[in-house]
């Protein structure tokens, strides 16, 4: 039976279905009670009165029952409502192991403590008795607090029979239920990618059964394969009875040699050839990631179960063979026969995620003679670039280099220009500190010839400017009309070092047929299109490599005509296409090296509740790349801009009702929400922020356009006066910034607010109006919070002291509150009088923000603070391709 909205199963009120399947049907509820969401599995009306799916049921039941434990799935209550059997259990936000796996592997660092979660959950249903028999990754689930073991319905305490039907559902998840393996009904029970020999042959399972599962569940994290394939249920059974997967290494190369033979162990074929118990799984695994995930070489080697040995000779042993293996990979790289194709995973540093998609994203680039790769990496909310040696395990950060984006190689590999929100700079490979080379504006990438010219593209709006590597004043090569195309990006120099390729887009249109690839000479005389697509192209062993679809392409190409010479071939899938800034994250080397990111760019930050303490207490809605947001005046809804898109929307997020919708569906980007003070309508700014206009939040009229100009790139809303009739907005180039007020009546002329020697911005209105709190640097050299009058006469208070910016004022006009580039912190004001009155201050709690725009919003009553902060969730892969031609040569 479905159950629809509304519906009462004794105290728990349905809200939405979850999910269905053979066994059962899941759905979100809200327990009425204790006001808290749940998971309310039924028994479908069909097996009702099927006595073995009746009992089947209740076993399950009372197997959860009987487990509390963090990575077991919580059950809450059991129940019978006319005629309806039902389980109460807990609601996991998060995703399933298998949804996880299907963008890649995971990083060996989360495969360990993942590993590590799901044996303690084990262990604990293996000490109570109970055996779990389907253990796949669609039964476990990472949530932020870990992964957590579901679906009991196949466990049997460890003495019972093993004769009940193998189809079961236990979904308490928020993510769409994904498709699962080969099963199959009978006697034979579990899932028969995962199950043990003893299960194929349909002897007793118990406790080492699981852990062969186990071991199977922890190869396909680690390579993203399954450990047993076959295009029919009797060929898989056949793989797990007489075969042995492929080795890890053979697919990750990268991984630690005591992993693979502790996979190895678990997937012994005979079960007392096997680890005995989940605990002796969970302290392996403990042992390698203490002893260092990343080095194969120097961790230690896993005694075989029942068999002693010398640890210490093996470790030396496999110190020896690592040298050895680098000795002679290096000596090979260095030959000219022909290579074999490899695939090496590259792990982020310890306690940090790669940052490689979105604006302010470093993406993986390896160096032109193919030893090194520059990536940049995210520890909370700070950025780095980091420099990992192909003949070394780890990365090291590069000094000054913070915040960083957009990373590029000098052609002799030994220097790397990066860009920072305002500049284009430099530094050498084990130098000193970066030097600058240009302004620039949120740079879209840029390519350095043998002759020490850069192309770049020093703005994110416009067009491909040449600089000399030793710094200069930049000269365009290309202009964008801001017609047909608003920016030229990501150039490429092709080998003659004369000649480049970059990508021509609309922001406005970002499907536009007119979006392609150009090649471009650098004396400016040649720029022609040369074929529609939506990425970026590069050149590499005599092909060009970009994205078609949703496949990575390779076709031939001929440098002297400047012409494709063949059709294009399938190289790589997977590889990830990051459409907000419309780039594939991919690079290559000169001696057929290739790096790239796995799976759909994705968010890594999300928007987080906090009180005055720094307690987190909830989330907004899912990750995103979030830019800019702005809490409504009632603190009821929540505007914030995405940009996981080619173009960055609004999105307005309902905090009662956890809906959201957008503000516009029509093309282009849309920027810097700001709430009118009645909360009906909306001011942002859109066309490149070159315009600022105001939408109706709940009607269908057009936005009016209410200022325009012809600068692109020059708006940055900041506030609506409380009276309704004045935006205050921001304009300039990078820091270069001034305050300027908007009448919304008369002529709607703009005026300058403050004083135009000064550099002012992040400002906002009193609650009265009557001030205007605001920062500057230009009095000590660096941003401070000043509060002025509103119209603006000259005089100033200082609010903060130290470095800080974004103010914010309480409901009552009593309390402002501002980043100073730690944490929130508050201030006690007074403005009720003729002069401003700045009293205690006091720094809330620590909040790593990326000092952006407009990143955090304060409640009325200041109890509260919605802030965008950086996810904590599994981080993108990094694949290393060896001889990657050659892939071309068997197609």
């Amino acid at each position: 039976m479905a159950l629809t909205s509304g519906t009462k199963l004794g105290p728990y009120e349905i809200q939405s279905p979850l999910g269905a399947g053979g066994m059962g049907e899941v759905y979100r509820a809200r327990d009425t009670r204790l006001e808290r969401t749940v998971a309310i599995k039924i028994l479908p009306s069909h097996l009702s009165e099927n006595t073995e799916a009746k009992q089947r049921f209740d076993r399950e039941a009372r197997t959860i029952s009987s487990l509390n434990h963090p990575n077991i799935c919580t059950l809450y209550d059991v129940g019978h409502q006319d005629g309806v059997d039902y389980l109460v259990m807990e609601y996991l936000e998060g995703e399933t192991l298998a949804d996880r796996l299907r963008k890649g592997p995971l990083p060996i660092d989360q495969v360990l403590r993942y590993g590590i979660e799901i044996c303690d959950g084990l262990d604990k249903a293996h000490r109570s008795g109970v055996v779990h028999r389907d253990l796949k990754p669609g039964n476990i689930m990472l949530t932020k607090t870990g992964a957590k073991l579901m679906d009991f319905g196949l466990a049997k305490a460890s003495a019972a029979s093993s004769s009940a039907a193998s189809s079961s559902l236990t979904v308490t998840m928020s993510t769409p239920i994904g498709s699962h393996p080969l099963t199959a009904q009978g006697s034979v029970i579990g899932t028969f990618q995962y199950m043990a020999p003893e299960q194929v042959e349909g002897k007793e399972a118990d406790a080492r059964s699981d852990i062969f599962a186990l071991g199977a569940v922890l190869y396909e994290m680690a390579t993203g394969k399954r450990a047993f394939e076959g295009k029919t249920t009797a060929s898989v059974m056949a793989a797990v009875l007489e075969r042995d997967p492929a080795p890890i290494a053979s697919i990750q190369p990268l991984t630690p040699l005591p992993f693979e033979r502790l996979v190895k162990i678990c997937l012994a074929k005979d079960p007392d050839e096997r680890w005995q118990t989940a605990h002796d799984v969970k302290l392996q695994l403990k042992q390698i990631a203490e002893g260092g995930s990343q080095s194969s070489a120097t961790a230690a080697i896993i005694p075989q179960p029942g068999r002693k040995r010398n640890i210490l000779a093996w470790a030396a042993a496999a110190v020896l063979a690592g040298v050895a293996v680098a000795a002679l990979a290096m000596g090979y790289l260095a030959s000219q026969k022909e290579l074999p194709v490899l695939r090496l995973a590259i792990s982020p540093p310890p306690k940090s995620q790669f940052n490689l998609s979105g604006d302010d994203a470093g993406p993986a680039m390896i160096s032109p003679d193919g030893r090194y790769v520059v990536f940049s990496a995210n520890t909370g909310a700070v950025s780095q670039l980091y420099l990992r040696p192909l003949d070394a395990v780890a990365a090291q950060p590069l000094p000054g280099t913070e915040g960083a984006g957009y990373p590029f190689w000098s052609p002799d590999s030994r220097s790397i220009a990066f860009f920072t929100p305002d500049k284009l700079k430099r530094i050498e490979v084990g130098g000193a500190a970066p030097v600058t080379i240009c302004d620039a504006t949120l740079g879209r990438g840029g390519s350095w010839n043998q002759d020490g010219t850069i192309v770049a593209a020093i703005a994110y709006n416009a067009g491909i400017s040449r600089v000399p590597a030793s710094g200069g004043t930049p000269t365009a090569i290309t202009k964008v009309d801001n017609v047909t195309y608003s920016s030229h990006r990501w150039p490429s120099f092709l080998p003659d070092g004369k000649h480049f390729l970059y990508l021509a887009i609309n922001h406005t249109a970002p499907s536009s047929p007119d979006t392609g690839v150009f090649l471009a000479s650098l004396d400016g005389k040649e720029n022609r299109l040369l074929f529609h697509t939506l990425s970026n192209a590069i050149y590499a062993s005599g092909h060009l490599l970009y994205m078609r679809e949703n496949s990575l392409v390779a076709q031939p190409f001929d440098l002297d005509a400047a012409k494709f010479t063949g059709e294009p071939a399938s190289l790589l899938e997977n590889v990830q296409f990051d459409a907000s800034v419309w780039r594939a994250n991919l690079s290559a080397s000169n001696g057929g090296l290739l790096v790239y990111a796995s799976g759909t760019a994705s968010g890594n930050v999300i928007l987080t509740w906090f009180d005055r303490s720094g307690k987190t207490l909830g989330t907004v809605g899912d990750l995103g790349m979030f830019y800019e947001l702005a809490l409504s005046p009632d603190d009821k809804k929540l505007a914030v801009t995405d940009g996981i898109s080619a173009a960055a929307t609004i999105w307005i997020h309902d905090l009662s009702s956890k809906l959201k919708t957008r503000l516009l569906f029509s093309g282009g980007v849309q920027r810097t929400p700001v709430w009118s003070p009645d909360g009906r309508k909306i001011a942002f700014t859109s066309s490149q922020q070159a315009n600022i206009s105001i939408k109706e939040i709940d009607s269908a009229t057009p936005p009016e356009n209410v200022l325009s100009s012809p600068e692109a790139g020059g708006f940055g809303l900041e506030d609506w006066s409380p009276d309704g009739r004045y935006l205050l907005y921001s304009q300039g180039v990078g820091l270069d910034l001034h305050l300027w007020i908007l009448p919304l009546f008369g002529d709607r002329k703009p005026f300058l607010y403050g004083d135009s020697a000064l550099h002012q911005y992040h400002g906002e209105f009193s609650p009265d109006g009557r001030w205007v709190a605001y920062v500057s640097g230009d009095e000590s050299g660096r941003p401070q919070v000043f509060v002025s009058p509103f119209p603006w006469n000259g005089a100033k208070w200082q609010v903060s002291n130290g470095e800080s910016g974004e103010p914010h004022w309480r409901a009552d006009g009593k309390e402002i509150y501002y980043y100073d580039f730690t944490g929130i912190s508050a201030v006690e004001v007074d403005g009720t009088g003729s002069v401003f009155q700045v009293r205690n201050s006091a720094k809330l709690f620590p909040l790593p923000l990326r000092d952006l725009y407009h990143e955090y919003s304060p409640s009325r009553d200041g109890q509260r603070f919605v802030a965008i902060t950086s996810s904590e969730g599994s981080s993108q892969s990094l694949t290393l391709v060896q001889n990657w031609p050659a892939q071309l040569k068997k197609k």
